[in-house]
């Protein structure tokens, strides 16, 4: 059984996405976890990926890091649909799946990862705004040409879901305004059991990361109440 190293589930938007895809496609996995911002945080994790950073598959002999890296092996190794099969939903997957692993560098900047908090809609900014229209944009075309199958944005969720999986939970946790096609994308993404398998178990870390936490009052505080 493979082994997937991740950091805090309340923040780590990056370890998120491979044990999101994993666990929704029914591929077993151990789980080593590694805290965030600790004085010892970089040296546990180089001692699993000379890149010093999560998330980590390992699987025997064979060390993977990097997401979508991560992905592709799951998909060769288990057998797992982790792209659509269709060869023109697979191009368009991999292309959106590339552009969220390279870009969407204003929202992600602007609004932390945080599924411990909620805070009220505000204009975050031109920058911000248009990596929202771009995400529109991805999810309409996505869903015309290739959703009929289910309600994701290639129908069956897939890799390019679980990749876009932390950016759903920005502009859940920050109040985004979002048209009717976004929204439904996002509550889908939202109430996977996986998704809330994840966020039930962050809920419940300890640990705060000052970095991730911006300096807004919240109109929700989960973690209070979990």
């Amino acid at each position: 059984m493979p082994t997937l190293v991740i950091a805090n589930k309340l923040y780590s938007s990056w370890s998120l996405r491979p044990w999101l895809l994993m666990k929704q496609l029914g591929v077993a996995f151990d789980e080593i976890f590694i805290p965030l911002d600790l004085p010892d945080t970089k040296e546990k994790v180089l001692k699993h990926s000379p890149a010093g950073k999560v998330p980590i598959l390992i699987d025997g002999d064979v060390t993977v890091w990097e997401s979508i890296a991560i992905m592709d092996y799951v998909g060769e190794t288990y057998g797992a649909p982790v792209w659509p099969e269709d060869r023109k939903a697979r191009a368009m997957a991999r292309s959106v799946a590339a552009e969220m692993h390279a870009g969407f560098s204003a929202l992600r900047s602007a609004c932390p990862l945080n599924l411990g908090k909620k805070y009220a809609r505000r204009n975050r900014g031109e920058a911000v705004a248009r990596d929202v229209a771009r995400f529109f944009e991805i999810v309409r075309q996505a869903r015309e040409k290739f959703g009929a199958g289910g309600p994701f944005l290639f129908g069956a969720f897939s890799a390019a879901d679980a990749m876009y999986a932390p950016l759903v939970t920005r502009l859940d946790t920050y109040s985004i305004e979002l048209d009717a096609t976004t929204q439904a994308y996002v509550d889908a993404i939202l109430s996977l059991p996986a998704f809330q398998e994840w966020r039930t178990a962050g809920l419940k870390e300890e640990w705060v990361v000052e970095a991730d936490e911006v300096d807004e009052q919240p109109v929700e505080d989960y973690r209070k109440a979990a």
